[in-house]
């Protein structure tokens, strides 16, 4: 099952899919187009894990070899907005990029969880679009605040879709467009530390709780992106995440 949650006059509502159509059903039962509603994060956050250099080929393309155990750190709630949201390029920006990523939700709490038995703690996945500003990156393995933690640089939907509907997570097709000209594809097969590590790893450190999310990390092929454009992330099952590059204070 697909759900989203979105606003629209002044409520917060579940939405779904309607198959051969382009409309979207509310759970209210209205039924109105995509670009009518205000798209929300489709769950309540509680903590974001996020992995970076989980790709071979994202970690070459950075020069980097690929780490030998998960690199993680943790991102802010305020970070996240939903589906046709805005993102801000700051201004005197040389280098801002996509991060196309398979996001997965946490659906029960549980510590020190079994490699084999963690895919029982996920509720389902959803796209996210972790945006980089690189000109502050001082190293992969302590992005500081102003690299991956500013307000509405993470776009994250449209969709949640439970995780029976997703037969082999590990085998999903990643790509993302800017502008409709396709610069980024990959697959989730190519993860240097699968979901089911991840979960094991991390709740090793600390209890995972209901409603967490990990951020996979992303396959090479990033790029600069300006102010105007428009950029789609899509996965396999999960559908497509717009979201566009707007300037400060421009609404």
């Amino acid at each position: 099952m697909k759900r989203a949650r979105v606003a629209y006059n002044g409520q917060i509502l579940e939405a779904y899919p309607i198959d051969q159509s382009e409309l979207i059903l509310l759970s209210s039962g209205e039924q109105v187009a995509e670009n009518a509603l205000v798209w929300l994060p489709p769950i309540e956050v509680n903590t974001i894990f996020t992995l970076g250099l989980n790709y071979a080929d994202h970690a070459k393309e950075l020069a980097f070899n690929a780490p030998d155990k998960p690199l993680v750190f943790l991102k802010s709630a305020n970070a996240l907005v939903g589906h046709l949201a805005r993102t801000v390029r700051p201004d005197n920006v040389g280098y801002m990029h996509y991060e196309c990523e398979l996001a997965v939700v946490i659906g029960k709490s549980g510590k020190n969880i079994a490699e084999e038995n963690a895919l029982e703690y996920v509720q389902g996945y959803t796209i996210a679009n972790d945006y980089a500003i690189r000109d502050y990156l001082e190293n992969y393995y302590r992005p500081n605040l102003k690299v991956k933690n500013r307000d509405a640089t993470t776009p994250l939907g449209p969709w949640l879709v439970d995780k029976d509907d997703i037969s082999d997570p590990m085998n999903l097709s990643l790509r993302t467009f800017v502008n409709g000209v396709k610069t980024q594809e990959g697959n989730t097969k190519d993860m240097v530390f699968s979901i089911a590590k991840l979960i094991s790893y991390l709740s090793s450190i600390m209890t995972l709780s209901y409603g967490d999310i990990i951020l996979t990390g992303t396959p090479e092929g990033l790029a600069d992106v300006k102010v105007g454009d428009e950029v789609v992330c899509e996965i396999e099952g999960l559908g497509a995440l717009k979201n566009t590059i707007s300037a400060p204070n421009s609404k």
